[in-house]
């Protein structure tokens, strides 16, 4: 039997200058979505839960809040990016290009600017990327930089599981 790790995240020296990660899966962002958010946030801004209020608004119906945008973007690519990273160190540049609108189907790439090894601690080393968030017409919604600070494969922590792996399948 051969077991399969599903990678998550990546090292330092997975990181080349001018690649770019296509994130997958995208996500429908629905209205409960939405107005989920908004709650657990605390934005109780009527453009984005008050049908009539967003009808009068320049955009004419409701927008999704930014926020949530953002967050989605952002967690799409942490499988690519950042799932193996030390620290989040940056975001900045955040821009929300373009509104969307619950029903919007949202995808996310990102690009790699810059990969530095770390001047004070030689087990890591520092990415910087781009990312930015599309919607299902290719329209750009949302956009940000990020530096994330990430381990040298030699120097990071085993991945490990709460119970015994060799005794999962064994039955």
């Amino acid at each position: 039997m051969t077991v399969h790790e599903r990678p998550f995240g990546r090292y330092l020296e997975d990181f080349n200058v001018g690649d770019v990660y296509r994130h997958w899966p995208g996500k429908t962002i629905t209205e409960y979505d939405d107005h989920l958010f908004c709650m657990i946030t605390m934005n109780h801004h009527p453009l984005h839960t008050n049908d009539w209020f967003a009808s009068e608004s320049v955009q004419g119906r409701n927008v999704v809040v930014g926020n949530l945008v953002y967050s989605l973007v952002l967690g799409m690519s942490v499988p690519d990016v950042s799932g193996a990273a030390i620290a989040n160190l940056e975001i900045e540049t955040l821009q929300h290009k373009f509104p969307t609108f619950h029903g919007d189907t949202i995808h996310a790439e990102t690009r790699v600017l810059d990969v530095s090894e770390s001047k004070s601690k030689p087990d890591r080393g520092i990415v910087t990327v781009e990312t930015k968030g599309f919607n299902q017409d290719g329209k750009e919604v949302c956009y940000f930089r990020r530096r994330v600070m990430v381990w040298k494969r030699a120097n990071a922590p085993e991945r490990k599981r709460p119970y015994d792996v060799n005794a999962a399948w064994d039955a």
